[in-house]
């Protein structure tokens, strides 16, 4: 991830969700649905949880710049993605994580309620995208990530599209197994 500006984030993030839909797009019939052995998550389940994160994330992020607003706490414009973050995001890549039981898939979405919950997510996002670039909460106001710890809003930002392309390429292994790709 090489984001200079938050534009480049919302571009890196949009250009993974285009990836995640063109790869769901190849999916017939049944196969959103079908567990393989050794699996926790049907392809289905994985999206509706890339849907429950990225709500969290989105008010998260919200809050934070909220309250860096509020306190006048003014950007430059750079998104201010810290060493620590950076460290931790290449720590996690391929490491296999337990999901908290609050963003667990409940396996009552199909794929079509999930993207519709995903871009209303995104038009959220967008709406805030002002606040991103003129409010800073880097130094004072930040919320702790379960894996990654104290992080602003612009590193939750950044790790919306890191979580759909770390789950894309579950989504992929996936379809190989059930014999889709």
């Amino acid at each position: 991830m090489n984001n200079q500006t938050i534009a480049d984030i919302y571009s890196t993030n949009e250009k993974i969700r285009e990836k995640l839909k063109q790869t769901l797009a190849n999916l017939n019939g049944g196969q959103a649905e079908i567990l393989p052995e050794d699996e926790k998550w049907t392809i289905a389940e994985i999206v509706e949880h890339i849907s429950i994160v990225e709500e969290g994330m989105s008010k998260i992020s919200a809050k934070l710049l909220k309250k860096a607003q509020a306190a006048d706490k003014k950007s430059n414009g750079a998104p201010l993605l810290s060493e620590n973050f950076a460290a931790k995001a290449v720590e996690m890549r391929d490491k296999k994580l337990e999901a908290p039981e609050h963003v667990r898939p409940t396996g009552n979405q199909t794929i079509e309620e999930s993207l519709a919950r995903m871009e209303e997510n995104r038009r959220k996002l967008e709406e805030l995208r002002p606040l991103f670039e003129s409010a800073n909460c880097a130094d004072d106001y930040k919320f702790p990530h379960p894996y990654m710890g104290e992080l602003a809003a612009t590193e939750w930002l950044a790790l919306i599209g890191g979580h759909e392309a770390r789950h894309l390429h579950q989504i992929k292994k996936l379809m190989r197994k059930i014999g889709s790709e």
